[in-house]
């Protein structure tokens, strides 16, 4: 009985796999050359008990993967100018503090811009209310948890 369920499920399990768009769209030719590109650059899983790859073992004997740079050189030095005018680097020191937090007085301070006008505030507070969507003691029960019988839902 198990070896019969077994094989039934592992037919229908190939068989949902093949179905999938993924495979289905792949020609041999297309395998071939993605083999022949990672045996050419290593890309393929070592020998043992070590998930590692070929080139990562062994990355003398593959060519260097191309890094390609998301930044042009100048955006990366206007970057820095930016970061050293704004004391946005990290300090020197054991504390992982930014200079314009460690020094605020010698840096601008950041401009804060509030994501909601002040009507839109006062129309959530409205809203809140009217739906009793809001907390009413220490342990987190909000008020139309407390009295459905107050608010209408929905």
């Amino acid at each position: 009985m198990k070896t019969k369920f077994a094989a039934i499920s592992l037919v229908l399990a190939s068989g949902l796999i093949a179905g999938t768009p993924a495979l289905a769209g792949v020609t041999r030719e297309q395998v071939r050359a993605e083999l022949v590109e990672a045996i050419r650059t290593g890309d393929m899983p070592a020998n043992g008990e070590q998930s590692r790859k070929l080139n990562e073992l062994y990355p003398s004997l593959y060519p260097a993967k191309q890094v390609r740079a998301s930044l042009t050189r100048e955006q990366v030095k206007a970057e820095l100018t930016e970061a050293v005018r704004t004391g946005d680097m990290l300090a020197n020191g054991e504390q992982s503090l930014k200079l314009n937090e460690l020094y605020p007085s010698m840096y601008p301070a950041k401009q804060v811009q509030a994501s909601l006008s002040r009507e839109q505030v006062k129309a959530e507070l409205a809203e809140s209310i009217r739906s009793g969507n809001y907390m009413i003691s220490d342990n987190g029960q909000k008020c139309n948890e407390a009295h459905p019988s107050m608010h209408p839902a929905g």
